[in-house]
């Protein structure tokens, strides 16, 4: 038996033939579906990427326990469980963060590897416009006008570039064909599996003008490929165009596919091959009014993905399951596909009941980002449980390996940290643990160095749209996917709050989520939540430190001022708040809107830094 997964990395379903996309070019997944069993209800579980690759190694949920980072001593693997039980394990991959400090012990978990260079960042080529000043309003987006870290990343992806004028030179294709050598070469063999991994249509979304013509629209200006982390800005036209090029990109993994497609039915793969094809997340493209990912809450768009397999042991072409999935179930699944025993640890359930009679195996999805939303769907009603303050706090990174994406933890953050056995942690077969408090984006955050130093100086360094925005103001929410699949409109629901709430709390307690992180989203650990408690949560909601307080203020003035006095230096801000006591009641005799914080600005900010506050907070003010 044999296996071939191929993953592609935001991959949004709504823009999918199989799923229901009429404009959209995309005949070789459509092809894929009649040659698989296409799944309606797959969920992601921890995200963004290399989070999601961790539960893809050991099918387990990681984002209640720590943020991005590599694959633990204490873990166990998939393709190693496999390389250990003879089963030999090949990775091809242009996925760059693998070869990131974050990423580092992944690849060589198989039997073997090959990498890709120059997606997105990828520190890969040199040419002098690196070595020379860098011209900010040149970055394809404000995102790498404000952001050091985005910035340099735009830089080396526009030398990538520049060696990839050619499609047969994109790193995607150069994954492809390392991927098909791998089945020209070993097809005949048995017991082996092939990962071929993706980064596109991962944003930028840059593709050969043959794809870009797909999806003519009427944009004329600067070359535009590459969504900010921000709420949609842009004209009509842009976001269309955006978009589009998307559209564009996503044709191009669809023609690949055709050709691992034209593979298997050359080399008669489908009569002893399992096929996978999935994604780590799905991505917006300004629903909600949204760009990309990671910052607004985990909408449908984000965590409801895509799925595809072919399992030969079950005649199931062109069929169609709906029962409740996973990420953390496809390492199962590919382990009892070859007869492998299940790790105690592994939280992920084989998918073969699913695929033979549809049959459920969990009446739950868990998901969400570390430090962010807790998330709860039962098939039909998903809960999106908030941090209960803007401190977001307390929160710890529970690792042996401390890194973060593109850095080791800071010599600051270790001093803090502490060794620990936890001895409800039962996947770290007792071992000690570094637990380190997490530092990005907590309420009392400081933000005043890039104003006071600039985007360059290091304390700014390792800032994101990620450490402005706090969970906690969009506050919790609940939807109806069945009446409201948009997630247009929170539900107000008592009991069915508190079932989930009551569900959420037994998802975590399975997870051994850390005790701390009830406390975060304020629920009970072991006390059954009542409709009560979600009263006292929804009131404490509602009470928040501003000034002013005889005027009602709505949720994203609540965020907007908040936002606003992290960029201002703690000695500064009592002199900011007299300023808009003062100032407030001249725009207003009603309620307190964003719209007047953030027009305030100008009164409290120096002039060359009020468009870039004006983008932040109103970034911060988003309550949806």
């Amino acid at each position: 038996m044999k296996a071939v997964m191929l993953m592609f990395d935001s991959l949004n379903r709504a823009m999918l033939q199989p799923y229901g996309c009429d404009w959209t070019k995309t005949p070789n997944f459509q092809r894929l579906a009649e040659r698989s069993v296409r799944f309606t209800n797959c969920y992601a579980g921890s995200m963004p990427c290399m989070p999601a690759r961790r539960e893809l190694h050991t099918g387990r949920y990681n984002f209640l326990h720590r943020s991005w980072g590599p694959v633990e001593p204490f873990d166990d693997s998939m393709p190693q469980m496999l390389k250990n039980n003879g089963v030999y394990s090949h990775l091809v991959s242009d996925h760059g963060h693998y070869w990131e400090d974050g990423g580092a012990t992944y690849h060589q978990r198989y039997s073997s590897w090959e990498i890709v260079r120059g997606q997105e960042g990828d520190k890969w080529k040199c040419l002098p416009e690196l070595l020379e000043p860098c011209d900010v309003n040149k970055m394809p987006n404000k995102d790498g006008v404000y952001f050091y870290a985005t910035r340099e990343m735009q830089r080396h992806n526009a030398v990538n570039r520049k060696f990839q004028r050619k499609e047969e030179d994109t790193s995607l294709a150069l994954t492809f064909r390392n991927g098909l050598d791998f089945l020209d070469a070993n097809h005949g063999c048995d017991r082996w599996f092939l990962q071929i991994e993706c980064f596109d249509p991962h944003e930028p979304f840059f593709s050969p003008e043959a794809f870009k013509k797909l999806y003519p629209d009427d944009y004329t200006g600067p070359e535009m490929d590459w969504p900010p982390y921000h709420h949609v800005t842009e004209s009509k036209n842009e976001a269309e165009h955006l978009r589009n090029q998307y559209a564009a990109l996503l044709s191009m993994c669809d023609k690949y596919l055709g050709r691992l497609l034209d593979k298997f039915d050359q080399l008669n793969l489908w009569e002893d091959t399992m096929l996978i094809v999935n994604t780590d997340h799905g991505y917006l493209l300004g629903e909600h009014g949204w760009w990309s990912k990671c910052v607004m809450p985990c909408y449908d768009e984000i965590v409801h993905i895509p799925l595809f397999i072919h399992d030969p042991r079950f005649a199931c072409a062109g069929e169609v399951r709906d029962e409740l999935v996973q990420t953390i179930d496809l390492p199962a699944s590919i382990l009892e596909f070859f007869d492998i025993d299940l790790p105690v640890d592994m939280q992920g359930r084989p998918i073969r009941k699913v695929i033979q009679e549809d049959k459920p195996i969990r009446d739950y999805a868990l998901f969400g980002i570390h430090g962010a939303h807790v998330n709860v769907f039962d098939g039909r009603y998903v809960y999106m449980k908030a941090p209960v303050s803007d401190e977001n706090k307390p929160l710890y990174e529970y690792t042996l390996m401390p890194t973060h994406m593109r850095a080791l933890f800071s010599a600051g953050e270790m001093r803090k940290a502490q060794a620990v056995k936890m001895e409800q942690f039962t996947f770290t077969k007792g071992c000690p643990i570094w637990k380190i408090p997490k530092g990005n984006g907590q309420g009392d955050a400081d933000f005043s160095d890039l104003l006071l130093k600039g985007e360059d100086s290091e304390e700014a360094k390792h800032m994101d749209n990620n450490s402005i925005v706090n969970s906690a103001n969009f506050g919790d929410k609940l939807y109806d996917l069945h009446k409201n699949p948009r997630q247009d409109q929170v539900l107000e629901d008592i009991e069915i709050e508190t079932r989930m709430a009551n569900l959420l709390q037994r998802a975590m307690k399975e997870s051994e989520s850390p005790s701390e992180q009830f406390q975060r989203i304020g629920l009970p650990e072991n006390a059954e939540i009542t409709e009560m408690d979600i009263r006292k949560l929804h009131q404490r909601e509602k009470s928040q430190p501003v000034i002013l307080q005889q005027y009602p203020w709505t949720r994203g003035a609540v965020n907007a001022y908040l936002a606003l006095l992290k960029f201002i230096p703690r000695e500064e801000r009592e002199h900011v708040r007299q300023v808009l006591t003062k100032e407030i009641p001249k725009q207003t005799k009603m309620q307190v809107t964003a719209k007047i914080i953030i027009d305030l600005i100008p009164l409290v900010i120096a002039e060359e830094h009020v468009e870039m506050l004006e983008y932040f907070v109103s970034l911060a003010a988003r309550t949806s």
